[in-house]
């Protein structure tokens, strides 16, 4: 869909229709007494009868005498005295999902203008961009023409006009939309990838589909070692969980040189299991389908890339996606195997569905070679975090404070929200193992946490920070589905450190 930024007369303004808010009780936003006073009182007299309390709630008016727009519809925000920013974000998609199956094209809104106090109104118009795309995204593109064609809308919509008063503020909206739709194709792609089954996106089309955005844009380059590759640097880790796969494991490599050239990285580490049956560890048949959704990290990292390239923002990026399927065969990992990490380090696989932290603890010393500034590693990786966090935060561990007071920042200011665990030194000791180095899994207890603390054995050198996104890359049940999560927390992170006000 089309964004853009109209300044004209908000009752003068042309559009199939025009997205106004109002408060509970009867009460207009500024911008609806703006239109009240163009229709002589008629929305007043209106929303006497109506029935709008709760935010979301709203009332479609056809050719409003005095207003420019062939429809009117009247979303409510709730009551004034608690209207706050999740009331705006449920107004706005209802607002956009209840049009999308209308026959309105092309769409104005005033609901920049409906601020609360402290909101920010260049941060509201990029995450409008956001629930926007949110509301019109479609995971369709495996079924059949016939029932795409019948899942989609008669009249899909086109564009949306911010409207504001403030004449003043034309380029930093721009900006802000710019960024919104950027960071949406980024969450749109990220879905996507997540979206599509694994006989279809195996470690070899993730790696294609790298290849194809870094084609695009000129500071972008991608590279990608194969399993020859792998063995010959040591990635003995990395290796073992794809040895009962069919699908060879690949190490994506995508580059950003947006910065000064003398300028250290930031590296993003997404977890790239494109489907994970757990291996002779197997899991449960009931829901196993869902485990398609185990690159999810993976597919943020290359939905940032794509959004950081699109912006061209000025930071050096690095992304590193190890792909790879984690499946029961003759030569799969066992229970009690012992492998040999890139860091040299050696590895009792206690559990072989603990694979995920096989893959990017290779992948984190893999790393080191491009002396980062910073590393995050984003991955859906313990159902431990799901029970301690629900589907609401994304569970952060860090061995730098300062990092994840970034990224819990960004999660607050994206509404991507963080929330910190421990990594104390006391958790290491259930890592405990007789005959090698370290186990891949630390018992029963804090499972989320000993699964970080196994990661910053090898992120020792460099600021480290980890995002366990088991619960919040994925929604389970009648609307499964990807959510995108955490790009718009990575990107308000990449955002702010590439200086963005």
């Amino acid at each position: 869909m089309d964004y853009s930024i109209t300044r004209q007369p908000l009752s003068e303004l042309k559009a199939d229709c025009l997205i106004s808010g109002v408060f509970a009780n009867h009460k207009l936003t500024s911008a609806s007494q703006r239109l009240d006073q163009a229709s002589n009182g008629a929305l007043a007299d209106l929303l006497k009868t109506a029935h709008l309390d709760k935010p979301g709630d709203s009332l479609l008016l056809h050719q409003v005498s005095g207003v420019g727009a062939k429809k009117l519809l009247l979303v409510c925000l709730g009551p004034k005295k608690e209207y706050k920013a999740a009331a705006w974000r449920t107004a706005l998609a209802s607002a956009i999902g209840q049009l999308n199956a209308d026959k309105s094209r092309r769409l104005a809104t005033s609901l920049l203008d409906d601020p609360w106090p402290g909101a920010d109104g260049l941060r509201l118009a990029r995450e409008a961009v956001l629930i926007s795309e949110e509301a019109l995204y479609r995971a369709d593109s495996c079924k059949s023409a016939k029932n795409r064609d019948k899942a989609s809308p008669k009249y899909p919509l086109q564009g949306l006009q911010f409207w504001t008063p403030d004449p003043t503020d034309g380029s930093a909206l721009e900006s802000a939309i710019e960024q919104g739709q950027a960071i949406a194709q980024g969450v749109n792609l990220a879905k996507d990838l997540a979206n599509l089954p694994g006989n279809i996106c195996t470690p070899s089309y993730l790696a294609e589909q790298a290849k194809k955005i870094g084609k695009q844009h000129k500071a972008l380059k991608v590279s990608v070692l194969d399993e020859d590759d792998m063995e010959q640097l040591g990635m003995g880790a990395l290796l073992s969980v794809s040895h009962g796969s069919r699908q060879p494991a690949k190490l994506i490599i995508m580059e950003y040189a947006g910065g000064k050239a003398s300028a250290k990285p930031i590296a993003l580490v997404g977890k790239g299991l494109t489907f994970d049956a757990g291996g002779i560890s197997l899991k449960p048949g009931a829901g196993m389908d869902e485990m398609k959704y185990d690159m999810c990290g993976g597919a943020s990292v290359i939905a940032c890339l794509q959004a950081v390239a699109e912006l061209k923002l000025p930071l050096n990026l690095v992304g590193l996606v190890p792909a790879s399927e984690n499946l029961p065969d003759g030569a799969a990992n066992k229970p009690g195997d012992i492998v040999t990490s890139l860091s040299g380090q050696t590895i009792e696989i206690l559990n072989t569905d603990a694979e995920g932290r096989l893959i990017l603890c290779d992948t984190l010393t893999y790393a080191e070679r491009f002396e980062p500034t910073a590393v995050i590693d984003i991955a859906t990786l313990t159902g431990a975090c799901i029970v301690a966090l629900g589907d609401q935060a994304s569970g952060l561990l860090a061995n730098d404070q300062a990092l994840a007071d970034e990224l819990l920042a960004a999660g607050q200011a994206s509404n991507d929200r963080a929330w910190q665990l421990p990594l104390w030194e006391e958790y290491q000791k259930q890592l405990d193992s007789p005959f090698a180095d370290m186990a891949n899994i630390g018992g029963k207890g804090a499972g989320s946490i000993t699964a970080a603390c196994f990661l910053s054995r090898f992120a020792e050198k460099f600021h480290w920070a980890h995002l366990d996104i088991a619960g919040t890359a994925w929604k389970s049940g009648d609307k499964k589905g990807a959510t995108g999560r955490p790009v718009p927390l990575l990107m308000q992170f990449l955002l702010q450190r590439a200086g963005d006000k």
